[in-house]
């Protein structure tokens, strides 16, 4: 394939045993196919530029011809720093197939034939990995490109200026700016802001900048054989798949890292020819919004990057028709065929050479959430998926976004924050932050706690970084196609493009908006990536009508608004008809569980008892910690007795009919005393003024008295009950005599009493022995049968490990995953997270955190395992997790699998673990479209 020049040695892994990495399976696999020979089933193989390429051509649809180099050729090259060894005959095969098929040969000096070299890995990654248009064009062909253009020069040496500009940064390493700096400095020479203002003529004399500017950077010449520029392209586009860009979007977007790219290599056709001549990406529905209707954007004159780059601003699909008629109405035609075969909305790039339509890609879309509900319901309304795919076509994650506050459109409106600007609404949400004009800036001030807007005149993918750390995207350039926009609607993020009144100036850091108002770095601005409305300030923000809906107050409002709710509606419908995983809420008292209700909860499966001892209750815990004597003791808890009967009766008077699992107190008893150096500070000073208070100096004995150096592996949980006399007693008397209350007010309490912290199934005989005495005397007392389970949380590894004996006394398992998590990795996340989680993920040790996403070989298999040994003796046991990771969509997976009966989170995460727990049962029937 060529060997990579000096200037990128620095890129160049050392090769380990050229003759020993291929494999008799290696060489046996065919590592090239032709258009002709794919289809889209093949995106592991082919990747999916390379797959829905083949697939296109099998559908007759116009596709300059070519081939594609595997993902499997990639692996080797990025496991050993060399192409597998048969991979230049193969390619050399492909290339003599294809020029015959176009009748003249690659860089053909009176004729040649140019190809592109595109990335395409099997999970779209827009912008993220490397592209070079017009390979093969040399000094000897670029006269041979003019005649075969009629005669067209300019076109001839735009585009080889192109591939110099191209190759070079993605090649040879050349920094982009160099050229951008030329190319404007050659445009104000002639007065133009605008690159077709620049004729052959400038274009040579560009042509020849750049090539300086190569040899300059480089210290070699820009390569003039056009099979080694192809080859250097491959090698270019294979390494890019190891960029810090990509392995960011990777890591944001959950992208596997052992993937790697499949390489496009297509016969170039030309939308820089003229004016009847253009480039543009088409959408068969609104990515934005979902709604059906001509969607795009088109630019004459131009070459596919120019598009997306958002270098001169387009115009919208439908002026197409205007412009060529013929071509718009066959690619509408082609449109439709896409969206039916795929059944999906379709993202489409295209060129129009002199009149010719040429289909250059088509994939799946990515979409704003709101649009994937909007066109899952729209496809199942057509025929076109069932409600299983379309339960397929959504995520929790998108579902989250839903329910994120937006901008009050009363106080936006109104005036009161002065609105700036207006652009075009590339990607829906509010972002309100600081202005910042660089990446480095956004991640920089980001870290340190801040809510930034990036701004630029268009992004890059080297603005990555700063678009995952940024509240929302703001650019003066592009359209919904252009980079800004694609990436943000893929992450989730707020973004508004083409704000062509507000000028940009990156260098100054300064935004100018119309009148001559100056927003300076720093300055607080508010973003409205549904109407691309830009306002100097903060606009307040109000709940989104998908939190409304859920909570049952949804009011009258806009159409499209009620029509989102609708799609929400629907698809939660399909979810709740097929999940087996039930949902449950962590909330501690009445008011949450009466939310958490609204928002479809099944129950509580985590009432955290020590919530209810804060506040003016606080003075009497201090009492029973700081008790001498046994009476001293027992007066506490008889004053906390009633305090927390109330509680109860409250909370099941709010879940009547569903069950609560409460767990006992479980945190150290020093998180209910003053701060140790405040106390010591504040005894200090009043026994140098000789006013000391006995109160305080009591509570400072017995702070010292608690104090531990690891209090989370310290006197907390079962130990708490065990070493205080009567304190679990009296939580376990409070909820059945709450139990017995609600009873005799014709209720139906379904409560559940769970041990926390158990490491040995000793522990837990001794606590369940007291509760079922204190349970049996409230029976006896009141008169009334009381049904109370009592279970335990497994948040300790052995706890784990012994789960057949720890069911012999517990009816029910409650997975505390979040203490599991910390005990089997040995981290306090409280203090890791701060400190080195990131470097962590930067090096890729970790693809997400395992506080955000259960870790499935270590924690996970301890859920398993205790799962099954828990079964196992007792057949009956309920399964269910109480930690965080019940509200996240990944893990929700992994729990269906396990064989938990339900999983318990945050009020505002049960819709989507609702929705996930539908997906779990439709994913495992068909194939993920992530």
């Amino acid at each position: 394939m060529g060997t990579l020049p000096a200037i990128r040695a620095s890129r160049q892994r050392e090769p380990r045993g050229v003759e020993d990495h291929v494999s008799a399976r290696q060489q046996k696999q065919k590592l090239v196919y032709d258009f002709t020979e794919g289809n889209k089933d093949l995106k592991d193989l082919l990747g999916g530029k390379g797959a829905n390429l083949a697939e296109m051509t099998n559908l007759g649809l116009p596709v300059p011809p070519g081939f594609t180099i595997t993902t499997d050729a990639c692996r080797v090259y990025l496991e050993t720093g060399a192409e597998p060894l048969e991979l230049r005959d193969e390619v050399s095969a492909h290339l003599d197939a294809l020029e015959r098929q176009m009748g003249r040969t690659l860089g053909q000096p009176d004729d040649p034939l140019l190809v592109s070299v595109r990335s395409g890995a099997k999970f779209s990654m827009p912008g993220m990995m490397d592209t070079v248009l017009n390979i093969g064009l040399s000094d000897a062909s670029v006269a041979g490109l003019a005649a075969q253009a009629g005669g067209d020069a300019r076109f001839a040496w735009d585009s080889y200026r192109r591939l110099l500009q191209m190759f070079g940064k993605t090649v040879m390493g050349v920094d982009g700016e160099l050229f951008d700096e030329a190319l404007e400095s050659a445009k104000r020479a002639k007065g133009t802001d605008s690159d077709l203002g620049l004729d052959a003529a400038d274009m040579q004399a560009l042509v020849d900048d750049f090539k300086a500017i190569v040899a300059k950077q480089t210290g070699r010449e820009f390569p003039q054989d056009p099979r080694e520029q192809m080859d250097l392209a491959v090698r270019a586009v294979f390494d890019s798949w190891n960029t810090d860009r990509a392995r960011l979007y990777r890591r944001q977007e959950r992208i596997p890292h052992d993937l790697g790219t499949a390489v496009n290599i297509c016969s170039m056709v030309f939308g820089n020819l003229g004016p009847d001549s253009g480039t543009g990406v088409a959408f068969t529905r609104d990515p934005a919004s979902g709604q059906q209707g001509v969607y795009g954007d088109y630019l004459q004159n131009a070459q596919g990057e120019d598009v997306v780059a958002g270098i001169r601003n387009t115009v919208g699909l439908a002026e197409l028709e205007a412009i060529d008629k013929t071509s718009y109405d066959r690619l509408l035609s082609i449109m439709a065929t896409l969206e039916r075969h795929y059944k999906d909305l379709c993202d489409i790039e295209f060129t129009i050479e002199r009149g010719q339509l040429w289909m250059l890609q088509t994939r799946v879309g990515k979409r704003t959430a709101a649009a994937a509900f909007r066109v899952a319901t729209q496809l199942v309304d057509e025929g076109l998926i069932d409600e299983a795919e379309a339960l397929r076509r959504v995520s929790g994650d998108q579902l989250a976004q839903l329910m994120f506050p937006r901008f009050d459109e009363k106080v936006a409106d109104s005036g009161t924050v002065p609105r700036i600007g207006w652009g075009i609404a590339a990607s829906p949400g509010a972002a309100v932050g600081k202005a910042v004009f660089d990446s480095y800036t956004a991640v920089k001030w980001s870290r340190s706690g801040e809510r930034v807007i990036l701004i630029r005149r268009e992004t890059n993918p080297d603005d990555l970084a700063g678009m995952v750390a940024a509240e929302g995207i703001l650019t003066s350039r592009g359209g919904k196609t252009s980079h800004a926009a694609v990436v943000a609607r893929g992450m989730g993020k707020t973004c508004v493009c083409g704000a062509e009144e507000l000028e940009v100036d990156t260098k100054r850091r300064r935004l100018t908006a119309p009148g001559g108002l100056v927003i300076e770095e720093g300055d607080l601005i508010s973003i409205d990536g549904s109407s691309g409305k830009i306002y100097l300030g903060e606009v307040p923000v109000v709940p989104s009508p998908v939190v409304e809906y859920f909570e049952g107050r949804m009011h009258a409002g806009a159409e499209e608004a009620g029509e989102l709710v609708r799609a929400v509606h629907r698809v939660m419908a399909y979810a709740d008809r097929v999940r087996r995983l039930r949902v449950r809420a962590n909330a501690d008292n009445a008011e949450d569980a009466a939310r958490a209700r609204r928002f479809g909860a099944q129950g509580i499966g985590l009432c955290r008892t020590e919530h209810m001892f804060l506040g003016d209750r606080r003075e009497l815990v201090e009492r029973l910690i700081l008790a001498d004597t046994d009476t001293e003791r027992e007066a506490a808890l008889a004053e906390l007795l009633p305090l927390q009967r109330t509680d109860f009766i409250e909370l099941f008077e709010a879940m009547d009919g569903l069950p609560v699992t409460v767990r006992l107190l479980d945190p150290p008893l020093h998180e209910f005393l003053p701060d140790i150096t405040e106390l010591s500070v504040r005894v200090a000073l009043a026994e140098s003024r000789e006013d000391a208070n006995e109160n305080d100096l009591r509570l400072l004995q017995a702070v010292h008295k608690l104090h531990e150096q690891n209090p989370m592996l310290g006197l907390r949980g079962v130990r708490l009950g065990l070493v205080i006399p009567g304190l679990f007693a009296m939580q376990v008397r409070a909820i059945a005599e709450a139990a017995a209350h609600r009873r005799t007010a014709k209720g139906d309490p379904r409560p559940e009493i769970m041990i926390p912290l158990v490491g040995t199934v000793q522990e837990l005989e001794i606590v369940r022995d007291e509760a079922d005495r204190v349970i049996a005397e409230v029976e006896k007392a009141t008169g009334t049968g009381l049904t109370l389970a009592i279970g335990t949380m497994i948040e300790l590894p052995r706890a784990a490990l012994t789960a057949a004996q720890i069911a012999e006394a517990a009816e029910f398992f409650s997975f505390g995953t979040n203490d599991l998590t910390q005990t089997v990795w040995g981290f306090s996340r409280d203090d890791v997270e701060a400190s080195f989680f990131t470097a962590y993920l930067e090096k890729g040790i970790f693809g997400v955190s395992p506080f955000e996403t259960i870790d499935k070989d270590g924690v996970g298999s301890l859920v398993r395992a205790a799962a099954e040994a828990g079964r196992a003796t007792r057949p009956g046991l309920k399964l269910g997790v109480c930690g965080e990771h019940g509200g996240d969509p990944e893990s929700v997976h992994f729990f269906h699998e396990v064989g938990l009966d339900y999983v318990s989170c945050s009020p505002f995460r049960i819709p989507v673990a609702r929705l996930e727990a539908g997906r779990a049962i439709a994913t495992t029937s068909g194939v993920d479209t992530r």
